[in-house]
């Protein structure tokens, strides 16, 4: 295979032979890379069924093969390429302009790969977009919608792209990093004819008993995430307050709940 690639190239391209091996080595590397991919990921595949694990593993060895070909493939060239440096740093220069767009994705793309913001599965908010991670591409990030016009923070089966560069200048709002709990709160208004004491130990018992083996939990989250982040909470039991309104006493459960995945 390799004498019949060699061939072909020294008969119907008219370069220096130098250039011809180059070219036959080059393409042998993509060969061998592409093969060597190809054998892991088989590998990986046939011993698990895990969607998670082998995304990571896809994306792992898309990102180390294109490394490697880059190395290698670039060393190969190096020599080929130090007459031309000065035009390669003049076009480089002239494109970083041209395609600002695209160099602002890549260093956006590096800065969630460094800062790791958020990874896939987790929930997020970025602007006015709200869904789960459901891939990390090289200029873009997607998501799976959540809410918009469905209630509950439910998908609404929508796929949003969204540019990386959009991490560097816009505020995210991570559901599933550091504290992993979020308050929420059911307001219930009752009238001032009502005994509004008795509705309020009714709704008590009732989060007591519902959302009280969170509490737990929620403590030990609070001391792992407080070890990175300036986070205390003195009091993370479920509660109902009290408030007077002009149509009557609104009383108002504020417990801690999990966000939900798709």
């Amino acid at each position: 295979m390799i004498t019949h690639l060699s061939t072909w190239v020294r008969d119907n391209l008219d370069l220096p032979v130098d250039v011809q091996v180059k070219i036959v080595a080059s393409i042998l590397i993509l060969a061998l890379l592409w093969l060597m991919r190809f054998l892991v990921l088989r590998y990986v595949f046939s011993k698990t069924e895990d969607v998670r694990l082998r995304y990571r593993w896809r994306k792992g060895m898309s990102y180390t093969t294109s490394t490697l070909g880059i190395l290698f493939i670039g060393g190969l060239w190096m020599k080929a390429m130090e007459s031309i440096g000065m035009f390669l740093g003049l076009l480089s220069a002239g494109l970083t302009i041209a395609l600002k767009d695209l160099v602002t994705g890549m260093a956006g793309w590096l800065f969630i790969l460094w800062r790791r913001p958020f990874e896939v599965g987790d929930r997020i908010q970025i602007g006015e977009h709200r869904g789960d991670v459901i891939d990390i591409r090289l200029f873009e990030f997607i998501l799976m919608e959540i809410g918009n016009w469905v209630d509950s923070d439910q998908s609404t089966g929508r796929i949003i792209r969204v540019p990386n560069g959009r991490v560097l200048h816009e505020t995210i709002a991570n559901y599933s990093k550091g504290f992993q709990f979020i308050w929420n709160e059911i307001p219930v208004l009752i009238t001032f004819e009502s005994d509004w004491r008795l509705a309020k130990n009714i709704l008590q018992r009732l989060a007591d008993k519902h959302a009280e083996q969170l509490t737990e939990e929620a403590e030990r989250r609070v001391k792992q995430a407080a070890q990175r982040f300036m986070i205390f909470y003195n009091n993370l039991s479920p509660i109902v307050y009290t408030t007077v309104r002009d149509s009557g006493v609104l009383l108002t459960i504020r417990y801690l709940c999990q966000p939900r995945h798709r």
